[in-house]
């Protein structure tokens, strides 16, 4: 009725018969008086307002806001899309389009009486007295450049496809006190308290911020990253009552850059309950900030500042306008993007805030790239053990680009670390005698750095013995001149690593003795669109890499993640290159695709700007050949490489089906793919959050009832296959015998026998899915000393047949009485059906049943092989 009254008294006698109009209805109207030396209000001096009790009124926090916005140049909103966030009566919006000429203001909030106000306003400042548009000096009206819509916060621009070019909001930052009268239905026929409430409190929004009373402002920013032009603008007032770190890191967290436009105090409201706040300060140790009248400097506590109001005292608190501008908006918004499809959960843990911009530029681009691949991949790509094609294309991409140096995907084989790629390498050669880098020999098995048996002969038994060398290279020549060692692993100084004369000089000598050589650069390469000279690498722009040498590079130098390494390899000889991909996927099974992917990411960015081919490469000279006999593969790793199945990528004709959890087309749990975004998203992560041994101790007992105490010791590893070998090299320091079933995963046995390991096969029957008979395991048990028997269990792997618990329980009974060790393999296990007559394992009763032998070597140890990473 009020709305068509206003229309017949504007069409009759225009804005002020209108006017009068509403004084007939009892509205209170009034005048918003704007400072007379603000540019652009020569002609208006002053906006006129309509208001109702339901609707939050023009005072401190929109005026403080109003200035904010005025600390902006006038360009700022000119021909911008603009939305404001809780408009109320719409006065911001209708003196923004009067001052700065926007495109378009949309001026939004969730109160629908609200927005009915707004565009009665709205006209009331449109029309000049006679009922006629005023028009700016485009030729447009303020009709034309503001709309008021009902929306809570960026609905309607998001379900209108609006991109946005600025967003401003004053908007409530105090929790409701009573939480379940926010979550009443919002319509106009909803009470007036009610309706005000929405202006005066917020409700709980589900963001971490909730704690601060800023959950609704969390929420707003969020929705305008998916909204906002990638140059846009966000600007917000944000009460200081959490603290100002507070606020900021609000912004901050989210990959924004902030500039604090203008800050100052203003009284509390009267009305507005704080009770949440001392709440919240009773319950945590944070505390919120209060002053004591305008005048006070010195903070108070919300609990303090509670009583000093509630006997008669006022307060006040500050009031900041913030300026936000996403400092990668693109990469920003695929990471939200990623966030809101089903991962809400993990944006509390998210933390995009950077004192360095080198570092920012690290990583946010890959995260956004991880969110990417998380999204797209439903299941875990298969990707050969030797690489990621994409990051060895990327590797070899980078040396042709920046060093001219034309590589091959074939020629760069990926390794979790320099460690592993130093002794895959050695274990594939075998030497009787090696030197290393002192530098290079920490992680080495301790056995081939104590050894002594350096002469050729003991070579036939595929013994290691390991000297350290230094690394200054005149030393190290004299070493290998005197020594004649088979493999020599090396790094080089500094100041040699300029030119190629040192790599020319160790080339000529590893050649002479018939050594092999790898040489470690990963101090000498630079991850930079300005790397330095490398000599190692000025060589291999002129000549082909001879066939006895391959250069190692590990992969350490990035600014964010201290802890992730990826090491590669590069070899032109194809026959090296073929072994060492296959000694991978024996040895290590893969690398983390992840971890090839933050590095690729590096590459890419330092790829991506450059004109492809734009130089002719320049001729190499060929490699010189090798006359004298190198050291080959050693005897074990030959027999091995030569029997084995090994990943043939893209291939149809292979017979082999490849089992391992890592090449599963199951899809991901969700649940697991938030958990990976979130440990590279997370900043400050402490050890306790990173200790995962409690959790494993109660995996293991839930899963199997075997009680892990404080004594057992857990070892982790990067892959089951890594853990495996680690429990293989035990075997033989203990010169014993590892017992395989018939059967069973191929890859362990192959990986064993590679080591030169002790094995024996225990007889199975395919009828029965190749489960350990007792009398036939007693039998093998009894043939051999230092036994350790391998069984894939509860799940038996390929079959899927189970071992009950009496099963389990039998065979452990049987390995107790000959004093053997047991490997129990759970890496298929876990998703298994509960098949008839098949209960859960319970090894700590069935292991309290055993009597108490005499003799000590008759006992039982039982090692849990778990997945992947533990």
């Amino acid at each position: 009725r009020l709305l068509g009254a206003v229309r017949r008294r504007f069409a009759a006698g225009g804005p002020a018969a209108g006017l009068e109009c509403f004084r007939t209805y009892h509205f209170r109207i009034h005048d918003v008086v704007l400072d007379p030396h603000l540019q652009g209000f020569q002609q208006r001096k002053k906006l006129t307002m309509m208001e109702i009790p339901s609707i939050f009124i023009p005072e401190d926090w929109s005026f403080t806001f109003y200035e904010g916005l005025n600390r902006h140049p006038d360009s700022i909103f000119r021909d911008k899309t603009v939305a404001e966030l809780g408009c109320g009566n719409g006065w911001i919006s209708i003196a923004l389009a009067e001052k700065w000429c926007p495109s378009k203001v949309y001026g939004l909030d969730i109160n629908p009486r609200a927005i009915k106000i707004a565009w009665i306003n709205l006209y009331l400042n449109a029309l000049d007295d006679d009922g006629l548009p005023i028009y700016d000096a485009e030729g447009k009206t303020l009709l034309d450049r503001v709309e008021f819509y009902e929306s809570d916060l960026l609905s309607y621009c998001r379900d209108n496809k609006i991109e946005l070019d600025r967003i401003v909001g004053c908007i409530p930052q105090i929790l409701n006190p009573n939480p379940e009268a926010m979550s009443k239905i919002v319509t106009e026929n909803s009470s007036e308290e009610f309706l005000y409430s929405l202006s005066n409190y917020c409700a709980l929004q589900g963001f971490v911020e909730d704690q601060f009373g800023l959950g609704l402002i969390a929420r707003a920013v969020e929705e305008g990253i998916s909204v906002i032009k990638p140059s846009g603008l966000m600007v917000f007032n944000m009460g200081g009552r959490p603290g100002q770190g507070v606020c900021e890191r609000l912004f901050l967290r989210r990959g924004f850059r902030i500039n604090k436009l203008w800050q100052t105090k203003i009284m509390q409201a009267a009305d507005t309950d704080i009770s949440a706040l001392v709440e919240i300060e009773k319950n945590s140790r944070h505390r919120f900030e209060f002053f004591m009248d305008l005048v006070g400097d010195q903070p108070v506590c919300a609990r303090t500042a509670w009583a000093y109001m509630k006997s008669g005292g006022r307060i006040s608190h500050a009031l900041s306008v913030y300026s936000c501008q996403l400092r990668q908006p693109n990469q920003v918004k695929k990471i939200f993007e990623f966030l809101k499809d089903g991962f809400h959960e993990v944006s509390s843990s998210l933390d995009l805030s950077f004192d360095d911009d080198s570092v920012a530029d690290e990583k946010i681009p890959f995260l956004a790239y991880l969110a990417s691949f998380l999204q797209e991949n439903t299941s875990n790509p298969c990707e050969p053990p030797a690489g990621c094609l994409n990051f060895r294309n990327l590797v070899a991409g980078f040396m042709k680009s920046y060093h001219h140096i034309p590589l091959t995907p074939d020629n760069v084989v990926v390794f979790p670390s320099r460690a592993v790629a130093i002794e895959n390498a050695l274990r594939l050669f075998s030497p009787g005698l090696a030197i290393v880098d002192e530098h290079l020999t920490r992680h080495l098995p301790k056995q081939w750095l104590t050894s002594l048996a350096i002469e050729e002969s003991n070579h036939a038994k595929d013994t290691v013995t390991v000297i350290e060398a230094p690394r200054q290279s005149d030393l190290l020549i004299e070493l290998i001149r005197k020594l004649k060692p088979q493999v020599v692993v090396t790094g080089m100084a500094q100041f040699e690593a300029i030119t190629s004369a040192a790599f020319v000089n160790l080339l000529s000598v590893t050649k002479d003795v018939g050594s092999r050589l790898l040489l470690d650069i990963s101090e000498h390469l630079e991850l930079s669109s300005l790397p330095s000279s490398n000599g190692v690498l000025k060589y291999l722009a002129g000549k082909t890499l001879p066939s006895h040498a391959a250069i190692l590079c590990g992969l350490v130098k990035n600014q964010v993640y201290s802890d992730l390494e990826v090491a590669f390899a590069i070899s032109e000889d194809p026959t090296v290159y073929k072994a060492l991909s296959q000694t991978i996927e024996l040895l290590e099974g893969h690398t983390s695709v992840i971890s090839q992917h933050y590095y690729g990411c590096l590459f890419h960015e330092l790829l991506a700007f450059q004109i492809g081919d734009r130089h002719p490469q320049q001729e190499r000279e060929p490699a010189e050949v090798i006359s004298k006999e190198m050291i080959g593969f050693s005897n074990s790793a030959m027999s091995t490489l030569e029997g084995a199945e090994f990943f043939v990528p893209g291939s149809k004709e292979s017979g082999v089906i490849h089992m391992d959890l890592d090449r599963s087309f199951l899809p991901v749990p969700s649940a697991v793919n938030a958990s990976i975004f979130e440990s590279f998203v997370r900043q400050n992560i402490t050890d306790s959050e990173t200790d995962v041994r409690s959790s494993i101790q109660q995996l293991v007992k839930d899963s199997y009832g075997f009680s892990a105490d404080s004594c057992s010791e857990i070892i982790y590893g990067n892959t089951c296959l890594a853990l495996f070998n680690k429990l293989v090299l035990c075997c033989m320091q203990e010169q014993g015998t590892l017992l395989f079933p018939l059967g069973t995963n191929g890859h362990y046995v192959n990986a064993a026998k590679f080591v030169n390991a002790t094995t024996l096969t225990i007889p199975t029957k395919a009828d029965s899915g190749f489960k350990i008979e007792p009398s036939v395991l007693a039998d093998a048990l009894e043939k051999v000393s230092q036994p350790w028997v391998y069984i894939s269990g509860p799940t038996i792997n390929p079959t899927g047949f189970l071992y009950s618990d009496d099963d389990i329980a039998e065979l452990l009974s049987v390995c107790a009485k000959y004093g053997a060790r047991v490997v129990i393999d759970t890496s298929s296990s876990g998703l298994e059906f509960q098949a008839a007559g098949c209960s859960q394992w319970n090894l700590e009763k069935c292991l309290s049943n055993f009597p108490k032998l005499e003799s000590a070597t008759q006992h039982v140890e039982v090692h849990f092989q778990e997945t992947a990473g533990s």
